[in-house]
């Protein structure tokens, strides 16, 4: 059996996709790109926010067009939206054949067997994942599952459930699996990686978690992902200050700057905490790399709140800062709250703050240019970029910041090989560098 696979949303989802096809593949099944020659189709979809749930919907749509199109006997949807309204996409779109929310998954292969459409079950890895993308030195290990933050925002404990943390034996194998695989660089992932442990009695926390994939793989890189400001412990700090394979970076999403707003958000930090770990984090670990993200527009927000969030990207100067603008969700206690910010002045203030850290990414990266440094090599280039290969620096993580454009004086670089190069030119969000001999 063919299988084709569209995998939607953030690389926690893409996780989910991975060990799916595994389980695919040792029933017998073949991936391919080409969705008019798949006979099953696999749709991993998001929910979190509408453009997310209409993409899903197209991608469903369009998976299904290849029953008539293509070859395709059946189409499979999974994932987020699917937990999060089982019934209404059973009842609008009868043309997929299949829906598995989270609870469901166990019994996916099973039932695509007795339906004919894959092998009798085989025994697998159980920490076995196929890789789908195109840059397989670059893999993602999800530690947990689930979320216990209350964010009047998001819906993501709705679809996901309360936080359960993975085994770290299971975690390490996995971490092992990914290294055999090619792993060069393995980006630790959850909807909060300081939360890691906590639902264990006695059980290790994120510290230990990291020190035991150090001790048990040689993968040159480890990036932490989403950790809110209450995980960042002073051992987690001391392992990144000490450890040169733990790369100087880290993901505090603050959402916003107004303890007004963060109260109405349900966040669990204020802007005096965040703002003393960030300069924590700076003393105790010379040149970290700090991203974040911050919503605007949720109900309530003032022009005097959102002046607040401006002036405090300005002074923390985060070196990438994602934004995006608040809209309802389904069954979170902020839709029950009057969407009092015209969309209008939502894309305004958006425009805004993205403006405001467009030049302080500008500035920061000026200062960049004439150093050497390190670099990961990622593959080639579009044609219309100012450098034929793509590589990140350490302070670069994979496909949410931006990259360094390489030039290289003589034969090709091999993606996932580390080189050492010279930065040349700063763009907004870029780097241009030389090789070096």
């Amino acid at each position: 059996m063919r299988l084709g696979v569209i995998s939607l949303g953030c690389d926690k989802a893409t996780v989910d996709s991975e060990r799916l096809v595994a389980e695919f593949v040792g029933h017998g099944a073949e991936v391919t790109r080409a969705l008019d020659d798949a006979d099953v189709i696999l749709v991993n979809t998001c929910g979190f926010i509408d453009a997310a749930k209409q993409e899903s919907v197209d991608a469903l749509l369009h998976a299904s067009r290849m029953k008539v199109e293509g070859r395709c006997r059946a189409v499979v949807a999974v994932g987020c939206l699917v937990a999060r309204y089982p019934e209404e996409l059973r009842r609008e779109l009868p043309e997929v054949d299949y829906f598995y929310g989270f609870t469901d998954l166990p019994r996916l292969v099973s039932e695509l067997a007795r339906d004919g459409l894959l092998a009798e079950p085989e025994v697998l890895h159980p920490g076995e994942r196929v890789f789908l993308g195109d840059a397989p030195h670059v893999r993602y290990l999800k530690i947990s599952e689930g979320c216990d933050h209350s964010c009047a925002f998001c819906a993501i404990p709705l679809m996901r459930g309360k936080h359960r943390s993975r085994p770290l034996a299971e975690l390490v194998r996995e971490a092992q699996l990914l290294e055999a695989q090619g792993a060069r660089e393995i980006n630790l992932v959850a909807q909060d990686l300081g939360h890691y442990g906590r639902d264990v009695p006695d059980g290790p926390r994120l510290p230990q978690l990291v020190r035991a994939l150090l001790d048990a793989t040689r993968v040159p890189w480890y990036r932490m992902l989403y950790v809110y400001s209450a995980g960042i412990t002073q051992p987690l700090v001391d392992l990144m200050a000490g450890e040169p394979r733990l790369v100087p970076y880290l993901d505090i999403p603050i959402q916003h700057a107004s303890d007004r707003m963060l109260e109405a958000m349900r966040r669990p930090e204020r802007k005096g905490t965040i703002r003393a770990k960030v300069a924590h984090l700076r003393r105790a670990v010379p040149g970290i790399a700090i991203r974040t993200t911050a919503l605007v527009g949720f109900p309530g927000e003032t022009d005097a709140d959102f002046r607040e969030l401006l002036e405090f990207a300005d002074e923390m100067r985060f070196d990438r800062l994602g934004a995006f603008a608040y809209s309802a969700q389904e069954g979170t206690s902020g839709a029950l709250l009057a969407d009092d910010v015209p969309p209008r002045v939502k894309e305004e203030r958006l425009t805004e703050l993205l403006e405001v850290q467009r030049a302080l990414s500008a500035e920061r990266l000026a200062g960049q240019v004439g150093r050497e440094v390190e670099v990961l090599v990622d593959g080639p280039a579009d044609a219309e970029s100012p450098a034929p290969f793509l590589a990140r620096t350490a302070f670069q993580a994979d496909d949410v910041d931006g990259c360094t454009y390489l030039r290289a004086n003589g034969s090709a670089p091999v993606p996932g090989t580390f080189l050492r190069a010279r930065v040349v030119e700063a763009l907004d969000y870029d780097l241009v560098a030389e090789v070096l001999a």
